[in-house]
C-alpha cells in the first residue's frame, strides 16, 4: 500500500516523487482551479455571518457598549493584520494546509502541528456549536413541528455533507447563495432598526460602582473590555479559513489576498451596521442576553412585525452559511494535516470527484455526536474561540519568523505594514487567549485537554511517520536544503 511507504522527510528534498509517492498523492488530490476570487469572498463571508444574528451581544453584558465596541475594534485590528499576513503567506505556499503549512516551514513540525491542532479544534466544535443553534432556530419559528433535537442536528450534518461529497465548486456555490441571503438580510435589518435609533438607548446597562474605571459607557470598567474580547471576535470569527481553499482556487496568488481583503471589507460594514443598529433601536441592556438579538431589537415592547420575522428566518439562513463554510474548512484542515503524516493518512484519501470524503464524515460523526450528547452550543463554541486565538498567536509568529528568517523568499503578495503588522495581530491574539479564561475556564481547560491528548498522540507516533512528498513537507525540506547550501 501506498500509505505504508510514505516516509519521514529526508534531510534533502527529492529530485522527484518516487513511484509510491505519485501514487500516494495521487489518492489524495483535490480539485484544483475550482474557487475564483468571487466564491472566495463568499466563503470568508460565510464562515462569520451567523455571528452577525447572535452571540456577539452577549459582550454587552461583559462590557457594556462602551466595553464591546472598544474590544470589536481592538479585535477588527487583529484579525486585518492577521487576514493581510496569511494574505502573503497563502501566496507563497497555496496549499490546503493554509495556516498550518506556513507554521510548518517557519516553526517547524512540532509548530506546524500545534497550529493545526488548534485550527482542527475550532473548525470541528463551530460547527457542532452552529447546528445546536439551527435546531433552536427550526423550533422557535416552528418549521414542521421539529423541535431541537437530534433529529435536525442529524439532517443538517448528512444534507450539508453530502453537498460537499458532490464537489468544492457546487458547495462554494450553494454557500454564496445562502450568504447573499444572509447579507441582504442584514442591510435590511439595519435600515429597519436604525429608524428608531436612540443613542441614548446605547449606554443603558446599569453601572457596577464597584468595577475600576466605570462609567455609563464602560459599565463593568476598564476590566471589561478585555473580557468583551471573545464576543468582539464574533464579527470576523473564522475569516482566516479563506486560505485553507488555496490548494483548490483558481490562480491563488490573485485570487486569495483580493477575497481575504474584500471578505474582511464586508464583514467590518456589517459589524458596524449591526451593533449601532441593534443596540441603538431597542437599547444594550434589552439585547444583551437575548438568543436573537436582531428580533428583540426590531420587536421592542411589542409583538412580531413582518421586517422581524423575515430577519428570523434569515437568521437561519445565516446559521446555515455559516455551519456549511465550517465544515468545508474542518475538512480541508483535517485533509492537510492527514496527508502529511501528522493525522492518520487515511483521513486524506478523496473520492472520485476530488473530496475528501472521511475528512468530511468523520469531523461530521463527532460534531454530531458532541451536539446531540451536550446540547451546550455555547459552550463548544468558547472551546472553538480557544483554540482559534491559539492558531491566531502562531500564525502571526510564522509571518515575523519568515520575514526575519527568510528576506529573500518569494512573495507574490506582501503584507502592507510587513512585520509591524503580524506583531499587532500576535500581541492581540494572546490577550484575546487570556480573555477566554475570563469568560469560560471551563471550556479553556477541556480545549487544553483536547490539546495536550493531540500533543501526547504526535510526540509518541506521528511525528516519526511524517509524509516527506507532502507539499508542506517538502516546502520545509526545501528550506533546510538552502539552508545548508548557504552554510556550504
Amino acid at each position: 500500500m501506498a500509505e505504508d511507504t510514505a516516509s519521514a522527510p529526508p534531510e534533502h528534498p527529492p529530485a522527484a516523487a518516487s513511484g509510491a509517492d505519485a501514487e500516494y498523492l495521487e489518492r489524495r488530490t483535490l480539485r484544483r482551479g475550482s474557487a475564483g476570487w468571487l466564491l472566495l469572498t463568499g466563503l470568508g463571508v460565510a464562515y462569520v455571518v451567523s455571528g452577525d444574528f447572535s452571540g456577539w451581544n452577549v459582550g454587552l453584558s461583559k462590557g457594556g457598549f462602551g466595553g464591546l465596541a472598544l474590544a470589536t475594534v481592538l479585535m477588527g485590528t487583529m484579525y486585518a493584520c492577521l487576514v493581510f499576513s496569511l494574505a502573503e503567506l497563502s501566496t507563497v505556499l497555496p496549499t490546503a494546509g493554509g495556516g498550518y503549512g506556513f507554521a510548518r516551514r517557519a516553526l517547524g513540525p512540532w509548530g506546524g502541528f500545534l497550529t493545526g491542532t488548534a485550527i482542527l479544534i475550532e473548525y470541528v466544535l463551530a460547527p457542532a456549536a452552529i447546528v445546536i443553534f439551527i435546531g433552536d432556530y427550526v423550533e422557535s419559528l416552528g418549521l414542521f413541528g421539529l423541535t431541537s433535537s437530534w433529529p435536525v442536528y442529524l439532517g443538517c450534518f448528512v444534507v450539508f455533507i453530502g453537498v460537499h461529497l458532490w464537489g468544492v465548486g457546487e458547495a462554494l456555490r450553494f454557500s454564496l447563495v445562502v450568504t447573499a441571503v444572509a447579507v441582504a438580510a442584514l442591510l435590511v435589518f439595519a435600515v429597519g432598526a436604525l429608524t428608531d435609533f436612540d443613542p441614548g438607548s446605547l449606554d443603558d446597562i446599569a453601572v457596577d460602582p464597584g468595577a475600576f474605571g466605570s462609567g455609563s459607557w464602560l459599565p463593568f470598567g476598564v476590566l471589561g473590555i478585555w473580557a468583551a474580547f471573545p464576543f468582539g471576535m464574533w464579527f470576523f470569527l473564522g475569516v482566516e479559513g479563506v486560505p485553507l481553499a488555496a490548494e483548490e482556487a483558481k490562480d491563488p496568488v490573485r485570487s486569495m489576498p483580493k477575497a481575504l481583503a474584500i471578505s474582511l471589507g464586508i464583514l467590518t460594514l456589517l459589524a458596524l451596521v449591526t451593533f449601532l443598529a441593534a443596540t441603538g433601536a431597542h437599547g444594550a441592556d434589552a439585547v444583551k442576553s437575548a438568543g436573537n438579538p436582531l428580533v428583540v431589537a426590531l420587536e421592542g415592547d411589542g409583538g412580531p412585525t413582518a421586517l422581524s420575522r423575515f430577519v428570523n428566518y434569515a437568521g437561519l439562513a445565516g446559521l446555515v452559511a455559516s455551519f456549511f463554510s465550517l465544515i468545508y474548512a474542518g475538512s480541508r484542515q483535517l485533509f492537510a494535516l492527514s496527508r502529511a503524516g501528522y493525522l492518520p493518512r487515511f483521513l486524506s484519501l478523496t473520492s472520485r470527484r476530488k473530496a475528501p470524503y472521511l475528512g468530511l464524515v468523520i469531523p461530521g460523526a463527532i460534531g454530531f455526536a458532541l451536539a446531540a450528547g451536550t446540547g451546550n452550543g455555547a459552550r463548544m463554541l468558547n472551546v472553538a474561540v480557544f483554540g482559534a486565538t491559539i492558531s491566531y498567536a502562531l500564525m502571526a509568529l510564522s509571518h515575523i519568523v519568515l520575514r526575519r528568517r527568510e528576506p529573500g523568499l518569494e512573495r507574490p503578495y506582501r503584507t502592507p505594514g510587513g512585520v509591524l503588522a503580524s506583531s499587532v495581530a500576535f500581541v492581540l491574539a494572546l490577550s484575546a487567549l487570556v480573555a477566554t479564561f475570563l469568560v469560560d475556564i471551563d471550556a479553556a481547560l477541556i480545549a487544553l485537554a483536547v490539546y495536550a491528548v493531540a500533543l501526547l498522540y504526535f510526540a509518541c507516533y506521528s511525528r516519526h511517520r511524517l509524509v516527506a512528498s507532502a507539499p508542506e513537507e517538502e516546502f520545509a525540506a526545501l528550506a533546510r536544503a538552502e539552508a545548508e547550501l548557504t552554510r556550504d
